[in-house]
């Protein structure tokens, strides 16, 4: 296993705890942060979303919690595609928050779809509020990653699913230089011009190689009391798809 996500701070030098840190930085890089998502993956993170919509839409949740919401990209699709649904996404950002409000607003998705700042390791819910509980892009952010998942089983209804997407490390010999020069000299230098925060693009590669993934993931997130964890990799393994239940 990686040396622990947690480990992996925003900004070097800086004493603050890791969720300080990631709350400050996701402010800073608020207002480039779709155009970054879009142009880092090349659009393909829509798609990758696509995959975790299907997913808990063949659960039939009526109530689903997405942490680390960011600007809500996956709380809208997921109240989108599951009309019968209620989504309440959380994250610690005010700044990604406000815009995630004002593109449910535009999507005239404000009656199902309800957006709120919180942290994910003291979920403001009570146990057993929810059938799913999604996350998108941010478990490697958590400044305990075993206390965010206890979190998330907590909060699940017996039977309930959840379904982890984040950024991975490709294992093919033949991927990984080309991935490791993308995210290592072009999403940095991208970064700094786009969003004017250079720490927030070295953070991100440094903190996907640092965070536990595949068997040790699902190692994990059965330790925080989740049964049957599984994995699938997408797209040459830049991401990765993790799925449970309570």
């Amino acid at each position: 296993m990686a040396q622990g996500a947690e480990r992996i701070t925003p900004y070097a030098g800086d004493t603050r705890r890791k969720g300080e840190q990631v709350r400050e930085m996701f402010d800073s890089i608020a207002p480039a942060y779709d155009f970054m998502n879009r142009a880092m993956t090349l659009g393909i993170d829509r798609l990758w979303r696509r995959r975790v919509v299907k997913m808990v839409a063949r659960a039939k949740a009526g109530d689903i919690l997405d942490i680390a919401s960011g600007t809500g990209d996956l709380a809208i699709a997921l109240g989108r595609a599951i009309p019968q649904a209620r989504v309440t996404g959380v994250d610690l950002s005010e700044g990604m928050i406000a815009i995630g409000r004002d593109k449910v607003a535009r999507a005239g998705l404000d009656a199902r779809v309800t957006l709120g700042v919180a942290d994910c390791l003291s979920l403001p819910f009570a146990d057993a509020s929810f059938d799913a509980v999604t996350v998108a892009f941010g478990v490697r952010n958590f400044q305990d990653l075993l206390a965010g998942y206890r979190e998330m089983q907590r909060v699940l209804r017996p039977g309930g699913l959840l379904v982890v997407l984040e950024l991975s490390t490709p294992e093919s010999k033949y991927v990984r230089p080309f991935y490791n020069f993308y995210t290592g000299h072009v999403i940095p230098a991208a970064g700094r011009l786009v969003s004017h925060d250079s720490n927030a693009y070295r953070y991100l590669p440094d903190s996907i190689r640092a965070v536990a993934q595949g068997h040790d993931m699902c190692e994990l997130i059965a330790r925080a009391g989740f049964a049957k964890p599984s994995f699938r990799t997408l797209t040459f393994g830049v991401a990765t798809i993790y799925s449970a239940t309570k």
